[in-house]
């Protein structure tokens, strides 16, 4: 109680109302505001969102129909930042971009050309008391971790004191795994703790919605014609991968019957197909998955009627007969000029279902190009997900809602938003730090720094 009445005391300095002004930039469907403003609620500030920007259509009908915003800018790219209000912290789950000048130590020059620089300039021009940035994983490795060695470097030449964590969703009370990388920087000095995992996570079963049935279709219907619902729970479905935890469309027949040679057939070139030596034997550079000729497939399978059951397969769908590729100018193209040869053909993107789910485990991180392929074991059968499930797996409150709008259109917003709790989290912990420092400081006598 006492340190939340320091931040009211704090702010009341400057607010009367306790009000904490922020602006929400490619704000999606606003799973960083939900955060935040939990955040100030939770140390009795109230939330001010005086500006958001977003571009997607979709994206900004969904905010507008859960926040009592009247208006939305759109694309940040054109957005004046001296016309902006004023405002305490700047959010951003900004999309990542390669830094085409990454590395060659150009300072604020540096980002130019990326969305990044959007929000370089705003916090160069408004200074805010601090901001909060999200992004996936990818970004502390990307290009040997010279891009986040250069957004950090240039933060802290605007004026902040910059840290950042990975920290996962399901640490914090999500049944889904979601590593992401979470910015943050003040202008007091003060470094900003890395909240610690504060919830074990929960499992899938806890936030199905168990009066929704499951689905018949041909592809269910084969699958189950060979599988029961607990031998394919946590399994994935796709042919260019091997393991026990891997069901092959040729093991439920699902283009067709055939052969249990064919099925072991299928099964020897699933191994052999990313054997380095054959890209030797060809001729190419090596690539995940070629295609061998039937004398390459000979030396491991070698059958009398070899010929017969690979063109069989041709037929069916389950190989593609085709050149092997060249890489040119950095692109695989095929090679007319080599001899054609069998190739495993189907991506797990072409079937209906590519992974079911375990509902005693927890969910990959969902993508918005898969999220509808998840099945949900249900009563004897499988589904695809439910938005209200995909809002659950985000933290998202019961009373979100994404009103009049296709799934698939649902789950690309869901696909590239945030883990609300987490964004709680880091904010509480960016607030209070900054907030703490910013007792007894005299704003005036804190000196920007030029870039």
């Amino acid at each position: 109680m006492e340190q939340l009445n320091l931040y009211k005391q704090i702010y009341s300095a400057e607010n009367t109302i306790n009000t904490v002004r922020f602006v929400d930039l490619f704000c999606g469907m606003g799973g960083m505001r939900l955060g935040f403003e939990d955040a100030l609620g939770s140390m009795g500030l109230a939330p001010n969102c005086v500006f958001s920007s977003e571009i997607k259509t979709h994206a900004r009908q969904a905010y507008l129909d859960n926040f009592d915003d009247e208006y939305i800018h759109g694309d940040i790219t054109q957005i004046d930042e001296k016309t902006m209000p004023d405002f305490d912290f700047l959010l951003a789950g900004f999309p990542c971009q390669a830094f085409s000048s990454a590395g060659k130590r150009m300072g604020f020059e540096d980002t130019r050309g990326t969305l990044f620089f959007d929000i370089a300039r705003i916090l160069r021009e408004k200074m805010p008391k601090g901001f909060l940035l999200e992004n996936v994983e990818g970004l502390v490795t990307h290009n040997d971790g010279t891009t986040l060695k250069t957004i950090v470097e240039i933060l802290e030449n605007i004026g902040y004191t910059v840290s950042y964590s990975v920290l996962d969703g399901k640490d914090f009370g999500l049944a889904q795994s979601r590593r992401r990388i979470y910015i943050s920087g003040n202008l007091y000095g003060k470094k900003i703790k890395t909240p610690l995992p504060n919830k074990k996570s929960i499992t899938i079963k806890e936030i199905v919605e168990s009066h929704v049935l499951p689905i018949e279709t041909e592809f269910t219907k084969k699958l189950f014609s060979h599988f029961s619902v607990d031998e394919i729970a946590g399994k994935q479905i796709k042919d260019k991968r091997g393991g026990e935890n891997n069901i092959h469309s040729w093991s439920f027949a699902l283009k067709g019957e055939i052969t249990n040679e064919q099925k072991e057939l299928l099964d020897a070139l699933l191994r052999q197909r990313r054997n380095k030596k054959w890209a030797d034997v060809i001729g190419i550079e090596w690539m995940d998955g070629m295609p061998l000729t039937q004398d390459m497939i000979r030396e491991f399978y070698d059958v009398p009627n070899l010929k017969e059951m690979l063109d069989d397969l041709v037929k069916k769908n389950y190989l593609a007969f085709e050149h092997p590729k060249a890489k040119v100018g950095g692109r695989r193209v095929y090679d007319t000029g080599l001899e054609k040869g069998y190739n495993i053909i189907t991506g797990k993107l072409s079937f209906e279902f590519n992974k079911i789910l375990d509902l005693n485990g927890i969910t990959p991180t969902i993508v918005a190009t898969d999220a509808l392929k998840l099945g949900v074991p249900i009563d004897g059968g499988i589904r695809p997900l439910t938005v209200r499930e995909g809002l659950r797996l985000f933290g998202f409150c019961e009373t979100y809602m994404l009103r009049n709008m296709s799934i698939a259109k649902a789950f690309d917003l869901l696909g590239n938003t945030v883990c609300v709790p987490v964004i709680t989290e880091v904010s509480k912990a960016l607030v209070e730090a900054t907030m703490i420092e910013r007792k007894g400081d005299n704003e005036a006598g804190i000196l920007r720094k030029t870039i």
